[in-house]
């Protein structure tokens, strides 16, 4: 380790959505909305590859590189969502955008909206 950020390449999202890779944890799959359930069975169903490290920031990185979609639902548990706002979605929503992708919040709240257009009212409010 040289303790220095490097620069190595422009990051972009394939123009043509990339290779089919979808990543989520269908271990969760039970308590997920119908809604959701179905979007993961559309995805097997129409050729995608499942890839799922389980590290938000490395399967975002994958989704960069590659193209495809990074999905981190709701639940029955988690009904307001599971990222945290200030330090997991927004980073990961700016990052994405930056490099012409979508960061998009699915149904929450009763809207489909942007991640960075959501404003929280606490600290570590989910999304």
């Amino acid at each position: 380790s040289i303790g220095e950020f490097l620069y190595v390449e422009q990051m972009k999202v394939p123009q043509d959505g990339g290779k089919k890779i979808y990543s989520c944890n269908e271990g969760n799959l039970h308590s997920w909305d119908q809604p959701i359930k179905d979007f993961v069975k559309d995805c097997k169903n129409s050729g995608y590859a499942a890839r799922y490290v389980g590290s938000m920031v490395s399967d975002v990185h994958r989704t960069l590189l590659y193209g495809g979609v990074f999905v981190y639902p709701a639940d029955k548990k988690s009904k307001k969502g599971k990222l945290r706002v200030l330090y997991e979605g927004y980073p990961m929503a700016m990052i994405t955008e930056q490099a012409g992708g979508m960061a998009s919040t699915g149904m929450f709240l009763g809207k489909i909206g942007r991640i960075l257009e959501v404003v929280p009212e606490h600290i570590h409010d989910r999304c």
